[in-house]
């Protein structure tokens, strides 16, 4: 557990400090909801009746009026893509880091296998995404108290599980990419976790490419689609199944890589 404890701590402050950014950000969007209120159904009717661009942010189906759709809307993009490029950068940099600032040498002589190093780099980082994503809903769930609304408690857990669920498949991903890499490669792991993205835009935009509601997260991680009740159950267990071939996949190689030094 050594390895995993140092790795918290050494990822400790950047995960506060987007904590903080993603979290604060949630809660001032929140907190805007009260004063925008009396003019939300002109807004709803608006965005409902924008063509592709609401079809692909799914505001022809969220009731934007609604603080549960002002909240999927708003803070779900806030923490959909803060959360997917924090998970992706810190899995980027787990097992390429180790080579890319010459640590390996001095990871690899002490009395612990490879792949168990691997796997508490890997526990490190689900630990990391999960104190993300409590912080984040609960400055979400507090700020909604806050202004005095009522949510659908059952339907914001579901969505935050999501999520979740979306950035440790990503994170999941990233760290199997890092056993290939030599040294950390940050454009490519927010340029993984953007197409992703932009994937699940263009499953709104085209339904003939609703194939792909089984590569990108983004597609059960959509509120309009968990709010409606939609069945997810396939897409989330592709997704489950990518992130865990990925972190398989990197702790593989990493127990057969030739290691720098």
């Amino acid at each position: 557990m050594t390895i995993l404890k140092h790795e918290v701590r050494s990822g400790l402050a950047g995960c506060i400090l987007w904590s903080a950014v993603t979290g604060g950000l949630m809660a001032l969007c929140v907190s805007m909801y009260p004063s925008m209120s009396g003019s939300m159904d002109d807004f709803s009717a608006m965005f409902a009746n924008m063509g592709d661009f609401s079809a692909a942010f799914g505001l022809d189906k969220l009731e934007f009026g609604s603080v549960m759709g002002f909240y999927g809307t708003e803070c779900g993009n806030i923490l959909g893509l803060g959360g997917a490029f924090y998970a992706a950068l810190t899995a980027m940099g787990l097992l390429a880091g180790e080579e890319g600032g010459h640590t390996a040498e001095f990871l690899l002589t002490h009395p612990v296998s490879r792949v168990r190093a691997a796997a508490e780099k890997l526990a490190a980082l689900a630990v990391l995404v999960l104190a993300l994503n409590a912080v984040c809903l609960a400055c979400g769930a507090a700020s909604i108290l806050a202004v005095g609304e009522t949510a659908a408690w059952g339907d914001l857990l579901r969505y935050h599980a999501a999520l979740l669920g979306m950035q440790l498949e990503i994170g999941g991903v990233c760290f199997g990419l890092s056993a290939l890499l030599r040294r950390s490669s940050f454009g490519l792991a927010m340029g993984l976790a953007a197409v992703m993205y932009f994937l699940g835009l263009v499953i709104n935009l085209d339904q003939g490419m609703a194939w792909l509601r089984f590569v990108t997260p983004y597609y059960y991680a959509d509120a309009a689609r968990i709010y409606a009740g939609e069945a997810l159950a396939g897409p989330l267990a592709a997704g489950c199944l990518l992130g865990a071939a990925g972190a398989a996949w990197g702790l593989w190689r990493y127990g057969r890589k030739d290691i720098a030094a």
